[in-house]
This record gives C-alpha cells, sequence and structure tokens, in this order.
C-alpha cells in the first residue's frame, strides 16, 4: 500500500482519529520528512487553537485551549488560508514564540498546511525539519494529506465548549 493508501484505510476505522493522526504522521515523513508533526484545530472565531496530536507529546501535549494572537502568520495561514514555508532559523523566530523551544529541538524549518473545508479554516497541519528541508513544492505534497483530516477538525468543532456562546 502506498502512504496515501495506509491513511485511507485508518480513516475508515472506526473509532476516535488516533489511527488516522498516526497514519498521517508516518505518510507525511515518507512524503516530505519532518522532526516535529502538530495537528491545531482552530476555533471557528480564529482567536483559539487546540492541539490535536504531536509526535512529541512531552514537549508539545496535546489538549487544552490556547488563545492566540493577530500576527503576520495568522494572517496568511489562519485568515488567508494560504500554507506557509519557513526555510531557517529566522522565519521560525518570525513565525512562532515558542522558537527557542523549536530551535532546541533541531528544527529550523517549517511548513503550515492549512486544513480547509467550504471555504472554512479548521486547522492545521504543521511540519517542522532541520533548516532548509522545506520547499515550496512541498505544500503540494501535503496537502492531500490534510484533507483527510477535514472530519476529524469537523469533530473538533463539534466538541467545542465554546461553539454556540
Amino acid at each position: 500500500m502506498t502512504p496515501f493508501e495506509t491513511c485511507i484505510a485508518a480513516l475508515k476505522q472506526p473509532g476516535p482519529p488516533d489511527a488516522l493522526f498516526k497514519a498521517i504522521d508516518k505518510a507525511l515523513a515518507e512524503t516530505v520528512g519532518h522532526k516535529l508533526f502538530t495537528l491545531l484545530y482552530v476555533a471557528p472565531n480564529k482567536r483559539r487553537v487546540k492541539r490535536l496530536y504531536t509526535n512529541m507529546p512531552k514537549e508539545y501535549p496535546v489538549g487544552g485551549y490556547k488563545e492566540i494572537k493577530s500576527t503576520p502568520w495568522h494572517k496568511r495561514v489562519v485568515e488567508e488560508k494560504r500554507a506557509w514555508v519557513g526555510h531557517n532559523a529566522k522565519d521560525i523566530e518570525w513565525a512562532y514564540f515558542d522558537h527557542e523551544l523549536i530551535k532546541s529541538l533541531g528544527c529550523e524549518s517549517a511548513t503550515n498546511v492549512p486544513v480547509v473545508y467550504a471555504g472554512r479554516l479548521l486547522g492545521t497541519a504543521n511540519l517542522l525539519d532541520v533548516a532548509g528541508h522545506y520547499k515550496e513544492s512541498d505544500v503540494a505534497k501535503c496537502e492531500p494529506f490534510a484533507a483527510l483530516l477535514i472530519g476529524p477538525f469537523l469533530d473538533a468543532i463539534a466538541a467545542d465548549p465554546d461553539i454556540g456562546r
């Protein structure tokens, strides 16, 4: 089976999306590579996020809602729903408030791929690796896997305690 076919098989499994998240993690590691992989749900108000998955749970635990601020990164990825590729430590510092932790993990490049459905941003798939690892062309390789996350991100909206307030 191809990495994508493995993800499709995981998508069809009943229960929580953990098997799908792990399959996408592995598939993206094989497709474009990464040291750190996280999935962030973005609340419809675009001001709160919740980490749904991480391959480094000690450094980046799953769960809990966190407020996010309007930054140039937020404008591009969250507001405009456009992928972002960072190539070096300076880009990481520009994009992430926790850039020191990211650099301590050996990550100095990133690709953030929006998960979008019906024109709505649902979340982001975030891949980080060594400096110079990602190219703009990697986004197109990641997008089919991001599309497989629509269901779990819609479930995250349904489970959000602040929806409807």
